[in-house]
């Protein structure tokens, strides 16, 4: 999607500061972090939300989630705990309209949220 602003970042039209890439998923910190530790995971391919996900997709979320713990293992998060948050629609707090994992860490986290 030409006006996505994750599908120009996965294209290196506009600069982020990358955590972790593959040739599937791409992983960056957020520039508003909510936590120490907040990076977004997301797929290279374009798919707004979890309402679009085809079974073809499985493998793409599947890997986002061994990507999660190698990230989380590499900033050493394994130990004290982390989430992953993804948000399916703007009432459920989606901004972009491109399926995107949020792992934050670094700090207490209660349930609910809020």
């Amino acid at each position: 999607m030409e006006e996505c602003i994750f599908c120009k970042i996965v294209k290196g039209e506009i600069p982020s500061e990358k955590v972790y890439e593959d040739d599937m998923v791409l992983s960056f910190k957020d520039i508003e972090p909510a936590a120490p530790v907040h990076v977004l995971i997301i797929p290279k391919k374009h798919i707004e939300s979890i309402n679009d996900l085809t079974e073809e997709d499985s493998n793409i979320i599947a890997h986002i989630y061994l990507v999660a713990k190698q990230i989380a293992e590499k900033l050493d998060l394994v130990e004290t705990g982390y989430r992953i948050v993804t948000n399916c629609g703007e009432e459920a707090g989606q901004t972009v309209p491109h399926i995107h994992f949020h792992l934050l860490g670094g700090r207490p986290f209660k349930w609910p949220p809020g």
